[in-house]
């Protein structure tokens, strides 16, 4: 008797998150949570004794513990089907993420991958064309659409109730850079403001992507022009730490995105704001369980996760907890990894009719990228408008 090779679950490969490293612990945690994903094997570190320390305190066996990324992917492929990883969570600094996605695509594995999604759009728009061609599976962990009211909000636009839209204020202000701490020892600061290893940009890369991400999204809506302007506030610092964006949208509606690093005070405070001729809506990351519905001739709605028997079938699928239980940024993380899995065995499962994947993909990390270089060279130039092109 054949087992059926979708009754199992999906196995994981990492590369990167080794002892120390937020993400990577992150990562494991939202991709077990739904008992549908299993770590198998990792290369956790530029550092193969790190990578090794790593992979104990895991309890992984130490023959699937690698020193580097291409070593752990020859050694899968040469693994029997029903052994080696199915996909690599590549959880690095951004100047290690194009190299190892291609090479496990080259290779015939899925990916999973933080963004922004690679140091340049050259980089995204070869992975895009790779990920194409091997038509394997591609998650981009723009984590804030794995929410239950990010969902309600989107089905709200699409079902049209707010009529055309004509706003679309996106803020995601963080204040932990507002000193030098990459002076001081702390390595997310180090990577994230060194251009070798962060890339071009600097705070709009690291936040300003999730926040168009999400208003668009959310909004249905793309971008077709842009006015920047970039800030560095803090003395000696190499990338920008500050930024406000004015944006046109392809219906006619106009925008605003502000991001911030130097917000002092402030933690993860994303919030939309999306306005059309009937009413807006009103989402903040840090109350993530409320979405508030605004009309012009009606009281104000507020929208829960949880119980509330009006939200969307969409929304109550990312639902995991009893109305008044809180969840948060976890579980929309693995709301993602699950919806990556059951892509996985919908894709191996031949039914016709299979769901499309709905989770960020390669395209959205081309976008985010193209989002970059627009933005600078808005940034640099002295015309008010800059077309978006991708």
């Amino acid at each position: 008797m054949v087992n059926n090779p979708i009754n199992r679950k999906m196995r994981m490969g990492m590369v990167g998150g080794g002892k120390g490293a937020f993400i990577g612990e992150v990562h494991r945690i939202a991709a077990a949570m739904d008992g549908q994903i299993e770590l198998v094997c990792g290369a956790f570190s530029s550092s193969p004794e790190r990578s090794r320390e790593s992979g104990n305190s895991l309890y992984l066996p130490a023959n699937r513990v690698y020193g580097t990324y291409q070593e752990m992917i020859a050694a899968e492929c040469k693994l029997p089907e029903g052994e080696r990883m199915d996909f690599v969570s590549i959880v690095t600094p951004n100047h290690v993420h194009f190299e190892p996605a291609m090479l496990a695509l080259e290779n015939g594995f899925h990916v999973v991958l933080d963004k922004p999604m690679t140091l340049d759009l050259r980089e995204a728009k070869q992975l895009q064309q790779k990920a194409e061609e091997t038509g394997l599976l591609f998650l981009l962990t723009h984590t804030y659409v794995g929410y239950p009211m990010v969902r309600q909000a989107r089905k709200l636009v699409r079902d049209g109730v707010l009529g055309k839209l004509r706003k679309v204020y996106v803020e995601y202000p963080q204040g932990w850079l507002s000193r030098p701490s990459e002076e001081t020892g702390d390595k997310q600061a180090a990577w994230r403001t060194d251009p070798s290893k962060s890339g071009k940009s600097g705070c709009m890369g690291d936040i300003g992507t999730h926040a168009l991400h999400l208003a668009e999204f959310i909004s249905g809506l793309r971008t077709t022009q842009l006015c920047a302007s970039l800030y560095t506030y803090v003395e000696g610092r190499r990338l920008e730490d500050d930024g406000n964006i004015l944006l046109q949208f392809d219906n006619g509606a106009s925008g605003v995105l502000m991001a911030s690093q130097v917000a002092a005070g402030e933690e993860n405070a994303l919030k939309v704001r999306i306005y059309g001729e009937n009413g807006g809506l009103e989402w903040n990351q840090q109350e993530p369980n409320t979405l508030l519905v605004k009309w012009l001739d009606e009281p104000a709605q507020l929208y829960r996760a949880g119980g509330n028997s009006h939200i969307s079938p969409e929304a109550k699928a990312f639902c995991r907890t009893p109305a008044g239980h809180p969840e948060g940024y976890l579980e929309a993380f693995a709301n993602l990894y699950r919806s990556f899995a059951d892509a996985w065995r919908s894709s191996r499962s031949g039914a016709d009719g299979a769901s499309l994947p709905d989770f960020p993909s390669v395209a959205d990390g081309v976008r985010g990228m193209a989002f970059l270089d627009n933005v600078l060279r808005s940034n640099d130039s002295t015309e008010k408008w800059t077309p978006f092109t991708v």
